[in-house]
């Protein structure tokens, strides 16, 4: 699991313009609202940036309570279908990868990262190092999974399969991928692909996470998704989600990708599309972790990976 190619950061790369990410959640306080990842000196907020922290706040909070009032899966269902989803695809395509700011609340990251230390909630759990992953854990969870886990999987399944099956059209890729995820998990199941793939990831300083494809079996859906459950700046620093793509006849290109506590990422598990002087053409991604570093002495790492086909 090591990258398909050195890093190329500037050589042969087109001109790219600032990310944005997909307009879909409540924005996050701007930059001015205090020190860049947790390191150097205060910085004194604008009036317009802490209107718009105290507005994210009451956005966040508002969110908060109406997923207390009808349940927390429900709300995930609620949220994944009111989310832009041409604006996730349009990133996706553009990038490589689409940002959900706010999928989970701070009290949802909060009890998801807190699982880790359920062991029953696990099928097996992964010492990094012992395999040349990287430096780390993470445990798979068995089946039934926890609720909210089986709520953001069958949500978010449908419309990317739609995204999915795009990209295999354009790509002249034959496999197709039905809109309900029990069909496709039903596809894995009958192919031996009997074990379940979502996962909770932990990192402490000095852990990081190489390079890699999730695949596990002949069955691929063709895009994943991880959401941060910890805090950059105040549980740990550095563990910046990177991703690199190997053009043909080219070398790698890196995107390191902002998340703060609660943002979910979307990105491809092997390869994606993209357009060339020729026509499409087909990029390999993989993705990892950079080294983690301390805040204050301490620094702990959560995140939930959410796979859609399962492990043979």
């Amino acid at each position: 699991m090591t990258s398909n190619g050195e890093f190329d950061f500037g050589a042969g790369a087109p001109p790219r313009q600032p990310r944005k990410t997909a307009p879909v959640a409540p924005a996050r306080p701007t930059a001015a609202a205090g020190p860049a990842d947790g390191e150097g000196g205060e910085v004194a907020p604008s009036a317009v940036g802490t209107a718009d922290a105290a507005d994210a706040a009451t956005r966040a909070q508002a969110l908060a309570n109406a997923r207390r009032a009808v349940g927390a899966a429900a709300g995930i269902a609620a949220h994944v279908a009111g989310l832009d989803w041409q604006a996730i695809a349009d990133e996706l395509n553009a990038h490589g990868y689409a940002i959900v700011p706010g999928m989970l609340t701070a009290d949802e990251s909060a009890a998801m990262a807190a699982q880790y230390a359920q062991p029953r909630l696990f099928r097996s759990r992964v010492v990094m190092a012992q395999h040349g992953f990287g430096s780390g854990e993470y445990q798979y969870f068995r089946y039934p999974l926890p609720s909210m886990i089986s709520a953001l999987r069958q949500a978010l399944y449908g419309p990317l399969a739609a995204i999915a099956n795009r990209w295999h059209e354009l790509l002249d890729i034959e496999a197709r991928f039905p809109p309900d995820h029990a069909d496709f998990l039903a596809r894995c199941h009958a192919a031996g692909q009997n074990r379940p793939t979502p996962l909770l990831l932990q990192y402490g300083a000095g852990d990081y996470n190489c390079l890699h494809q999730d695949l596990y079996g002949e069955h691929v859906f063709p895009l994943q998704a991880a959401i941060l459950l910890s805090e950059p700046g105040t549980d740990f620093d550095g563990g910046e989600f990177v991703l690199t793509e190997q053009r043909p006849r080219m070398q790698s290109r890196v995107e390191v990708v902002p998340l703060r506590r609660g943002d979910m990422v979307i990105f491809p598990v092997n390869h994606r599309p993209a357009r060339g002087a020729r026509g499409v053409y087909r990029v390999a991604m993989r993705h990892g972790v950079s080294r983690v570093r301390g805040v204050s002495g301490k620094a702990l790492r959560h995140t939930l990976g959410i796979i859609f086909h399962d492990a043979a």
